[in-house]
């Protein structure tokens, strides 16, 4: 029945409500009886936001003792305006209506209440009206229009308002939902690029570090070169990462990615760590957009990654990249390392397939994975503008 109001709100409705009725009592009340009518009024403007319900239960109160005692409407009936601007705007649903019901009812009463009681213009005993039937009617019609067009116009300003209002309400949470699938789908971007420049780059550390091992003693200048490998690609790493510590600290335009020309770089590291690509390229070579190039460039990076970590190093790894009039479709082979796996992709542990289907349908393309007589294939389809 009480709605959650502010204290200043509150505050404000119970001050204006008090020094109307002061400034209502200053300048007299007759008849007497009045004096309860305008204090019921005071009563509603105070509770008018607080208790749209009972606000309008005593506004009616106040109106029915004022009709009883006979009074001239005046200055104190302006109340009812704000309890029915409230009914609509902050009244629950039955409220709203009932308040829209009283609203057409009471201009009714009331001019049935002016035209036939006449308060304060004629005196007692005398007939309340003087005319024909005709001129009654139009009389009454008159001021129950006036009456409707009054009370109807502070219930419907009440009403846009509360649409106006829910209408905000719904374009902010609108907004808030939009920004949060907008901060989800970064976050899952950078988590993408982060598994990519960390997986990667361990992977090829790990391959140097484990050969440098083993050709400390036999061959020292093969040590050397694997640990020139290990620091140019640790220090990659590191620029790469403190990019996407930054982005996430931050909200600042995407840093520098990596393009098809970097490809070259990446499968010379890769042959770098040990392992045997030979890469190809057919076809017509078209200009992809940036999305698309990343997509290529990180799917690449990924499948290598997982040859270096899980395939037969001693076994060379194919890539190809066809160009075709609107797609760039490429593909990865690489032998498993030990018996052959599930040829289901999806049993295979970690993030780095579910993260190559993710940039490959982000870009409208699509992703497959399967095991062809011991190779583990992984075939990507990117649309290219032609």
């Amino acid at each position: 029945m009480f709605r959650r109001v502010s204290g200043p709100q509150l505050g404000f409705d119970i001050i204006i409500a008090v020094v109307a009725v002061a400034l209502r009592f200053a300048v007299g009340i007759e008849p007497r009886a009045m004096a309860v009518a305008v204090l019921l009024f005071g009563a509603a403007l105070a509770t008018s936001r607080l208790s749209p319900a009972l606000a309008l239960g005593l506004a009616w109160s106040g109106a029915v003792i004022q009709m009883y005692a006979g009074a001239t409407p005046d200055s104190a009936n302006l109340a009812i305006l704000v309890v029915l601007y409230q009914t609509a705007r902050h009244g629950t649903p039955l409220i709203k209506w009932l308040g829209l019901g009283s609203a057409g009812i009471g201009a009714l009463v009331a001019a049935l209440y002016v035209t036939f009681r006449r308060p304060g213009f004629i005196p007692d005993g005398e007939p309340v009206f003087v005319g024909t039937p005709g001129e009654l009617l139009t009389q009454l019609s008159g001021f129950t229009i006036g009456f409707l067009a009054l009370l109807g116009l502070s219930w419907t300003l009440g009403l846009l308002v509360r649409t106006w209002t829910a209408a905000g309400e719904s374009k902010r949470n609108q907004l808030a939902a939009e920004s949060t699938v907008v901060v989800e789908q970064e976050r899952n971007r950078i988590a993408r690029d982060m598994h990519d420049v960390v997986a990667h780059s361990l992977a090829v550390v790990i391959a140097q570090a484990d050969g440098a091992r083993y050709a400390a003693r036999q061959d020292p200048a093969a040590t050397e070169a694997a640990l020139g490998t290990i620091a140019v690609t640790a220090r990659e790493a590191l620029a790469d990462v403190r990019l996407l510590l930054g982005q996430l600290r931050h909200d600042q335009e995407q840093g520098p990615q990596p393009v098809l020309a970097d490809l070259t770089g990446l499968i010379d590291m890769m042959r770098a760590s040990g392992l045997d690509v030979d890469y190809t390229e057919t076809g017509e070579p078209t200009v992809p957009s940036p999305s698309q190039q990343l997509a290529l460039y990180r799917i690449t990076q990924e499948g290598l990654t997982n040859a270096l970590r899980h395939g037969d190093i001693g076994a060379p790894v194919t890539v190809n990249l066809d160009w075709t009039a609107d797609a760039a479709e490429l593909t990865i082979s690489n032998r498993l390392r030990g018996a052959v796996v599930d040829s289901r992709p999806d049993v295979v542990p970690g993030h780095g397939i579910t993260g190559m289907r993710e940039r490959a349908l982000l870009v409208g393309g699509a992703l497959t994975t399967a095991v062809d007589d011991g190779q583990f294939v992984v075939v990507a389809t990117i649309p290219v503008r032609s």
